[in-house]
């Protein structure tokens, strides 16, 4: 008996479900193949493994950490001294005073993003015709950059408890200064080491980069900067051979216009200052340096790409 042949109907219904089919399939096994990726590497803590083809190759992951609280105290610069420095803004540990230590910043809380960063961050207050201005986005970056890729693969997490100080409070002139001003999305303004005027709309922003080089002993030194070193020709020089991230402060002030009227706790524009006090659960520390900074992959606040 003969069979009726199928109709074109059919026949085209049947072939756009086998390309249905075949593209599930395809992205079903372009999903197995991630998973594996970074299951494998999870595994072997491997940072070079493969990584999917849409990474962005950037050595970094990053912490939204916003204004927890103001205190005239620094806990690096003058230890266990209430009321004894110029304002401070803190960023994320809710408990950072005069008196923190890395015991009692473990112990608290952190409105950051990712909640598991722990750490401290400080910087003098922004006054603009003497009232004080909070940062309206405060990002700070984890980066593998500046030394060469082989050292960024070798690059260490922080120990527990480092701390860390970049720029000069005491600074007399933009000379003495790293501080970066400019102007938010609007590049035409050339940036500057003191405030700089910014267009109406726009903000200020403030960069400073802290060092990346560790002297492989101290958590902090009596100037507070000696245990610490910028690299030198892209690599960290002899006196300070760990290479750790570049911690990347970026804060962002809804303010604009003539800067006359704007000053720092510490003084002029060119007196911006950071500090660090590292409080990252070791071993959370440790997974992102490893799968974002060697790894060389841009990562999201969770730590993952």
């Amino acid at each position: 008996m003969q069979r009726a042949a199928p109709s074109p109907t059919t026949r085209v219904g049947v072939l756009r479900l086998a390309v249905l089919l075949g593209a599930l399939f395809s992205l079903l096994g372009a999903y197995l193949v991630v998973a594996v990726v970074r299951a494998e590497a999870a595994a072997s803590g491997d940072s070079s493994k493969a990584a999917p083809a849409d990474i962005v190759r950037v050595a970094e992951f990053l912490a939204e950490c916003p204004l927890t609280h103001r205190l005239p105290d620094d806990p690096i610069i003058f230890p266990r001294l209430a009321g004894a420095s110029h304002m401070h803004d803190f960023f994320g540990n809710r408990s950072t005073n005069a008196n923190s230590d890395y015991t009692s910043l473990a112990g608290a809380t952190s409105n950051c993003n990712p909640v598991i960063d722990l750490s401290s961050y400080w910087v003098p207050t922004l006054y603009v015709n003497n009232q004080p201005v909070a940062p309206t986005g405060t990002t700070f970056y984890y980066l593998g950059e500046g030394v060469r890729e082989d050292i960024t693969r070798q690059i260490q997490p922080f120990p527990a408890g480092l701390k860390i100080v970049a720029g000069n409070a005491k600074a007399t002139g933009p000379n003495d200064s790293i501080a970066r001003w400019s102007c938010l999305h609007h590049g035409e303004v050339p940036p500057g080491k003191d405030f700089v005027n910014c267009p109406a709309g726009s903000m200020l922003e403030s960069y400073l980069d802290f060092p990346q080089c560790w002297n492989g002993r101290d958590l902090d030194s009596a100037d507070h900067k000696s245990h610490m070193s910028y690299p030198v020709g892209g690599a960290c020089p002899a006196t300070h051979p760990v290479p750790v991230p570049k911690l990347r402060q970026v804060l962002r002030y809804p303010v604009n216009g003539n800067p006359a009227g704007f000053r720092l706790a510490s003084g002029p524009g060119y007196t911006m200052h950071g500090d660090f006090f590292n409080a990252w659960p070791t071993a959370e520390l440790a997974r992102r340096v490893r799968d974002c900074i060697n790894a060389i992959i841009k990562c999201n606040a969770d730590g993952r790409y």
